[in-house]
């Protein structure tokens, strides 16, 4: 059967840092003071939520749901063969009025062993906006002992965790993977189009100032002598964080991937500047960040999009193009390329 691509409700939800005006206005949502989150034709939960976090269609049904009844219409036979029904990628909004929490995620093998979970988190992010002389904290500027660190966290020393970090200068435009096990934090103001695998796994370093409780839910319910064992203690360097970061300023004026190789084996992203350029048929969400369009389908027809639109895209629907208007679109990754990743 051949589906169409379907315009999303907005999905936002509280959370425990202040944020998301920006992404009511976007998205015409509920927007702050506490929903600095949207996820994006995502079939994945909150942790430890049953459906907290899953996008709905318009017609009240989860898209996890839609997609478990047919997913080679909506993922084509290789995905499905490689995967299943998951949809290998979870796309966010954040939109933080407050710093992030230095935090960390763990990656494929430690989720595995110590949470039956197929996927870790490595992510990226994409910056859409972001205040003159916005940073992100990336990495350990030098190698760290975990007792040291266990010490920091036990102590709630925010300022040394914030301290012992590298911080990276960012613009609208920049795209940044940010592998899994990676200490980071966001500066306030960053506007962001995040891309991760499809999990809600995070290790918190600090929580001074947030709504949330770190001693009692900071760790994935593991404890910070076994969590902290997903973290990365040496720092980045210099050759490697280039291989991490890419600016293309959002100038082109011709569909073009916004993140580096690095990110290949974890998901794609590519900005479409309404040229009409192919894309191929696939699992897509396609946000829409400025200007009016028409998005046309090989097997499924045309629909008009603009500003703020948000669209899930399945594989049925064929080969697409955006006529007028500018978006990302989003896509889990090859199965080839998925099966190199760590």
């Amino acid at each position: 059967m051949n589906l169409s691509p379907i315009i999303l409700p907005s999905n936002q939800f509280d959370h425990f840092y202040r944020g998301g005006y920006r992404i009511g206005e976007l998205r015409n949502g509920p927007g702050g003071p506490m929903r600095p989150e949207e996820w994006i034709g995502s079939a994945t939960t909150r942790f430890g939520e049953k459906t907290m976090g899953l996008s709905t269609l318009p017609n009240g049904e989860f898209l996890r749901d839609a997609i478990g009844a047919d997913p080679e219409s909506w993922f084509g036979p290789e995905h499905v063969s490689a995967f299943g029904t998951s949809t290998e990628i979870l796309v966010k909004l954040l939109d933080p009025d407050q710093r992030l929490p230095v935090h960390y995620h763990p990656n494929k093998a430690f989720a595995k062993k110590h949470l039956a979970l197929d996927h870790g988190k490595t992510e990226a992010w994409i910056i859409l906006e972001a205040p003159a002389d916005a940073k992100v904290g990336l990495g350990f500027a030098q190698t760290m002992k975990k007792d040291v660190v266990h010490d920091m966290v036990k102590r709630m020393d925010s300022a040394a965790l914030l301290a012992s970090l590298t911080m990276v200068p960012v613009k609208p435009g920049d795209a940044i993977l940010v592998p899994a096990g990676t200490p980071h934090a966001i500066d306030a103001g960053i506007f962001v189009l995040e891309l991760q695998e499809p999990t809600d796994l995070s290790a918190l370093l600090e929580w001074e100032g947030f709504a949330v409780d770190g001693i009692k839910d900071g760790h994935l319910g593991l404890g910070f002598e076994t969590v902290l064992d997903a973290l990365r203690f040496d720092p980045i360097s210099t050759a490697e964080q280039k291989e991490l970061i890419n600016s293309t300023g959002f100038n082109s004026k011709q569909s073009q991937s916004l993140f580096t190789s690095k990110a290949d084996g974890y998901f794609r992203a590519d900005l479409l500047p309404g040229d009409g350029s192919k894309t191929n048929a696939g699992f897509s969400i396609l946000l829409m960040l400025d200007g009016d369009g028409i998005l046309k389908t090989a097997n499924s027809g045309s629909i008009a999009v603009g500003h703020g639109d948000a669209l899930v895209i399945p594989w049925s629907a064929g080969d697409w193009s955006l006529n007028g208007g500018v978006g990302i679109v989003c896509r889990p990754p090859l199965p080839a390329a998925a099966a190199l990743a760590p």
